[in-house]
């Protein structure tokens, strides 16, 4: 992205975004809550446009144009919202298939292939979640209907898997199961681009972080460098104080 700036209704949200991650890169989106990270997801996905102007340039893998259907078979999205009314109603293993169609549920119309279940059933494997093929979505916990909305996003082996706030609405036990789910996706080479203000939903791998404050890059660098007390007091406005176990960072 070169000289990127989004709207979202009135107001510009993003402003002046120049970034390049490269594929297959693990990397953290850092920052407060209404700060334009969730915005720059969707942007990274064509779900939102930049402003037309003179030095303006976007290049997703190596192509200025796509057609969506196609950029979603290289793109896995998971937003931070929980499934919707008609995935509530699916079983577990129709979900996941619903990724090829980038649908809600497995409508009649949709051919569904040998193939496809097959790779849907890896997926789940992937996430640890075989044992929820048959369970509808809306009867699973929150931690097992993310579990599910990932392996939904990995079933066509996207190059790079977005995750918009992951750890949201999961108790303690489900966020370290998921982190290190997260953890077999990344050796199994898949990049990762997270959005979070968490911390400790920044896995080991991710040597690079992004900060952003007020719909600006606030700071782009190593990881060791950027999460540090002072860094995330002028990111956050807030005292903090940091702690390292096993690769994670946490904060009170």
């Amino acid at each position: 992205m070169e000289k990127v700036n989004v709207a979202r209704g009135e107001n510009i949200v993003l402003h002046d975004i120049n970034l390049t991650i490269a594929a297959g890169e693990h990397l953290a989106i850092l920052g407060p809550n209404g700060c334009g990270k969730s915005t720059l997801i969707k942007t990274i996905t064509c779900e939102c446009y930049p402003i037309a102007e003179e030095g303006m340039h976007v290049e997703l893998l190596g192509r200025s144009r796509w057609d969506l259907s196609q950029l979603r078979q290289h793109l896995g999205v998971v937003e931070a919202n929980l499934p919707g009314e008609r995935t509530a109603v699916t079983r577990g293993v129709d979900a996941v298939v619903a990724g090829f169609f980038s649908a809600s549920s497995l409508w009649p119309n949709l051919h569904v292939t040998p193939e496809m279940r097959t790779r849907a059933r890896e997926a789940l494997e992937k996430m640890q979640a075989s044992h929820l093929s048959e369970k509808l979505v809306g009867q699973m916990s929150a931690g097992e209907q993310r579990r599910i909305m990932i392996a939904r996003a990995l079933v066509h082996n996207p190059q790079m898997l977005l995750l918009d706030e992951p750890s949201n609405a999961l108790d303690i036990a489900a966020q370290r199961e998921l982190r290190e789910a997260l953890r077999l996706v990344v050796k199994e080479g898949t990049g990762i681009i997270m959005v979070t203000h968490h911390l400790a939903d920044i896995l080991p791998e991710m040597k690079r972080v992004i900060m952003i404050r007020q719909g600006r890059i606030f700071a782009d660098g190593p990881r060791e460098e950027l999460v540090t007390a002072e860094r995330l007091k002028a990111l956050f406005g807030v005292d903090v104080t940091l702690v390292e176990r096993d690769g994670y960072w946490h904060h009170w």
